[in-house]
């Protein structure tokens, strides 16, 4: 049988670690904050152009590359002069016509919605050039 002051000295040792439950005043809330902060932080700097002022080389390293330096979906790879013999045979006037309304797996304008038509002949001129076409990039104004 169970001593009644043994029952008593259970009870109070099983009691014990709950007395300071609910005593939010040991909690310092701004250490405990302080010390939950995450390791690493990542700002973005969002940096507006004015419209029309993009190079063909900015629009295409920003644009263009990321499907036609790799053939990406199927797009003609960047320098490859036997892709863009054809489309080059074209001439800038049809090439940025296809580009604008889009060909293939490529949206209008490659997804830059808000690139000028200036800036999309730029660009086009780029590409094109880099596979052997000498095609004249509009200037940028003020340069």
């Amino acid at each position: 049988m169970i001593d009644s002051r043994a029952l008593t000295v259970l009870a109070a040792a099983l009691a014990l670690p709950l007395a300071g439950c609910g005593d939010n005043k040991s909690i310092d809330g701004e250490l405990s904050a302080s010390l939950t902060q995450p390791v690493a932080r990542v700002e973005l700097k969002v940096q507006k152009v004015a419209p029309g002022s993009r190079t063909g080389e900015q629009i295409y390293s920003n644009v263009c590359a990321s499907c036609h330096s790799s053939g990406a979906l199927e797009a003609p790879k960047t320098g490859d002069n036997a892709a863009w013999a054809a489309r080059i045979s074209m001439g800038l006037d049809g090439l940025v016509a296809s580009a604008k309304a889009g060909k293939g797996n490529m949206p209008p304008k490659g997804g830059a919605t808000d690139l000028t038509d200036t800036e999309l002949v730029r660009a086009v001129a780029y590409l094109a050039n880099q596979a052997g076409a000498s095609f004249t990039e509009p200037p940028v104004e003020g340069n």
